[in-house]
């Protein structure tokens, strides 16, 4: 299994969830944290010309059939629009939806029938105060699932996550009010764990009857 984003937060928890299951997890990440992991490391740029043929030769060299490929990386760099820099629009929609896209891409031949590709959207795919390139490039995320899902069928299922409020470094990192109050707007009144949304991507993984699908894990929070 190919995992992005695999250093920290939910890639390192998907990684390490999909482990416990005897799955070999090829850990892809930019940073050099994935030498703190157990997984099959590969660190580059995905977003690189050679990022994508890099990760396919790891799959090769390892031998193993590639079950799944989870698309989890992502960047964010928030401001209003009337902020918002076009370098920072770039590079956002650059990793999060094109990377994954190449990714795919650069792998298809190598997913075998009965596969599964699981990309990691976000709740703020229905809209974000602040998060106007981040909503854009989820919200392609979710597209690029739909289309991915009726072309690969019925061999390969092709369903993506959305999560709302995660305790990951990037949630850590906004400020504890205004983290605090949207909190108080989660029907749950948490914010949710790296290691729950692995746990859905692992089911999304078995075999089954779902391609084409966006679950949301927002702990019951709507649109309002």
């Amino acid at each position: 299994m190919v995992v992005t984003g695999a250093a920290r937060g939910i890639g390192r928890a998907i990684g390490e969830r999909l482990q416990t299951e005897g799955y070999t997890v090829i850990g892809v990440d930019i940073g050099d944290d994935l030498a703190d992991t157990t997984f099959e490391p590969v660190q580059v740029d995905l977003t690189s010309p050679d990022g994508p043929e890099t990760v396919a030769r790891a799959v090769d060299r390892l031998g193993f059939p590639l079950v799944a490929l989870v698309n989890n990386a992502g960047i964010t760099r928030d401001a209003r629009l009337v902020n918002l820099k076009e370098e920072d629009v770039a590079a956002v929609l650059d990793v999060n939806l094109g990377a994954a896209y190449r990714l795919t891409r650069a792998l298809l031949d190598r997913l075998v029938p009965g596969s599964s590709i699981v990309n990691l959207a976000s709740r703020a795919y229905l809209g974000n105060f602040g998060q106007f390139n981040y909503s854009m490039s989820k919200g392609g995320v979710v597209g690029l699932t739909k289309a991915l899902a009726l072309e690969l069928a019925p061999d390969v299922r092709v369903n993506a996550i959305a999560p709302g409020l995660i305790a990951t470094e990037m949630s850590m990192a906004i400020p504890a009010d205004i983290r605090q109050k949207m909190v108080d707007n989660i029907p749950l009144g948490r914010m949710g764990e790296p290691a729950e949304v692995a746990d859905l991507v692992a089911w999304l993984i078995h075999p089954g009857y779902i391609t084409g699908e966006v679950l949301v894990i927002g702990g019951g929070r709507s649109l309002a």
